[in-house]
């Protein structure tokens, strides 16, 4: 890839992915990699910038995460942010302290003035509001910084070396709390690191549809199309691709939404290009009898995709390439570099050690959704592809807390549909990201015609975001809610309880499994 780079190199902050879409939003190109990689290996990335994200640790402590000096001596400009401050500061012989014992921490919304006259801040107003949180504080300054930006409690909330290009910051510009975040990043990118902005999603299309036909050759393709938005955008780049080279197998696994598979075969069958449905959900349920465990069962889809893929590639003869929808959050969740795997997607983590396939090409695997949407958009896909609401791989299968079985499949099934049903009729269903039900495995008493009964409760989920990676839950009206669960007590079997989940991520995923 070609374009300009900025590294984002994680310490363990919580906000670590959302600058990368901080920094993409400026139409720069942004890898997040972790602070164990190589110094060598970065130089031969040639970034134009790097930026030190924040971290939970206190960098005077043995066990915290450090890289060597070297890194901020590669020639290039480098922003440290919070606890990529103190990194910046320690490594080049400044004096940390810790604030809690001093009286000096400070967390949440605070004024900030800054030095408007220095790069970093130009365009940003004197007094500025940024988001603070930290427990440590510079104490002194390595030989050769200043201070350019200061709060009443804080008096280097920005410092800079002007000379060596390095920069950094207490506050986490990132996030929308610092009311100018996005306008200082944007200073240090293209102010400092002098980038031109050369990341579009018409760029990417171009260069990727060259990469996947310099890669193929005249091999044969194999697409696994779930009809999901990522699979969907993914088709779309492998036809202009390979054309008539790329066969769309859609593995319909029972986990589908209610009617699902016979809408996504209707959506793909003016298409051009070869399209084979496979009905294989009595495989996956028995597959999955007896199994509660969220990880085994993402594991186990996973494994049974790729078996069936197998299965259908030896049906039509010499494939050499599997294609998949992967995404950025997928690779990011499923465990990047030193990141803790939250969960395993069928996708990603949950492949099997042996693929019977010569490769495997993800050309979405560089992209957040919101950018695969813009992608989709520039390919000519149609609307209702493109905003389709997502869904998991492993589909239902994770939405059902425990072991699966038929009834409680259906079950969810017809619960699910009423929910989407009343969100779409509100009005509701673009401005919600994802809304969805969970069939919960707690059963609770109730009461129906005078008689009791003692079944699940339902859970229902929805959540606004740009990029997946966090997330709010969203404020559905309580009149749309009550009408919800009124017609799924009164049109579902073995549903007496409603709750909504109004848990954002983090702490909460998306998903419940």
């Amino acid at each position: 890839m070609d374009n300009e780079l900025i590294l984002v190199i994680d310490f363990g902050g919580q906000y670590n992915q959302l600058i990368a879409r901080r920094v993409r939003e400026h139409n720069i190109y942004c890898e997040v990699i972790s602070y164990k990689t190589p110094i060598d290996e970065i130089k031969a990335k040639n970034p134009k910038g790097i930026i030190f994200t924040g971290g939970p640790n206190s960098v005077y402590l043995d066990s915290s995460p450090r890289m060597p000096r070297e890194i901020m001596e590669i020639g290039v400009p480098v922003l440290g942010i919070c606890y990529g401050m103190h990194f910046m500061t320690y490594a080049l012989g400044g004096e940390m302290g810790s604030a809690s014992d001093s009286g000096l921490s400070e967390f949440g919304r605070t004024e900030c003035a800054v030095e408007t006259t220095h790069p970093l801040f130009k365009g940003i107003k004197e007094k500025t509001v940024v988001w603070m949180s930290h427990n440590d504080y510079v104490k002194a300054l390595p030989e050769g910084f200043r201070a350019v930006a200061h709060t009443d409690k804080c008096p280097f909330a920005a410092v800079a070396d002007d000379e060596k290009k390095l920069y950094s910051v207490q506050f986490h510009p990132e996030v929308n709390h610092t009311e100018q975040g996005f306008e200082i990043l944007g200073n240090f990118l293209y102010n400092i690191c002098e980038c031109k902005g050369d990341w579009t999603m018409a760029n990417y299309a171009k260069t990727a549809i060259a990469q996947i036909r310099e890669k193929v050759g005249d091999g044969k393709v194999l697409l696994a199309l779930s009809g999901g938005v990522d699979s969907s955008v993914a088709c779309a780049l492998l036809s202009k691709a390979v054309g008539e080279q790329l066969t769309c197998v859609f593995v319909d696994h029972g986990f589908m939404r209610k009617n699902e598979g016979d809408e996504v075969e209707a959506a793909f069958k003016d298409w051009d290009v070869n399209f084979v449905r496979v009905d294989a959900s009595d495989r996956f349920i028995s597959k999955l009898e007896g199994i509660s465990d969220p990880e085994t069962k993402r594991k186990t889809i996973g494994e049974e995709f790729i078996r069936v893929f197998e299965e259908e590639a030896k049906k039509i003869g010499r494939v050499d390439y599997l294609v998949q929808g992967t995404i950025y959050p997928d690779v990011i969740e499923s465990g990047l570099g030193d990141a803790a795997v939250i969960k395993s997607h069928h996708n990603v983590g949950g492949l099997p050690d042996h693929v019977d396939f010569k490769e495997i090409i993800e050309p979405l695997r560089l992209l957040f959704k919101d950018e695969v949407r813009k992608l989709g958009t520039e390919l000519g896909l149609a609307d209702y592809l493109v905003w389709r609401q997502p869904f998991p791989g492993p589909g239902l299968a994770i939405r059902i807390i425990g072991e699966i079985t038929r009834e409680k499949l259906r079950t969810l099934q017809d619960a699910d549909l009423i929910f989407r049903e009343e969100i779409a009729k509100a009005g509701l269903d673009r401005s919600i990201n994802q809304y969805f039900a969970v069939l919960t495995s707690m059963r609770s008493v109730g009461v129906m015609g005078d008689d009791r009964t003692y079944d699940y409760t339902l859970a229902l989920r929805g959540v606004t975001t740009s990029d997946f990676m966090t997330a709010d839950f969203a404020r559905v009206p309580y009149e749309v809610l009550e009408t919800v669960s009124v017609r799924i007590v009164n049109e579902v079997k073995g549903v007496n309880r409603i709750v909504y989940d109004v848990t954002s991520k983090p702490p909460a995923t998306i998903e419940w499994e």
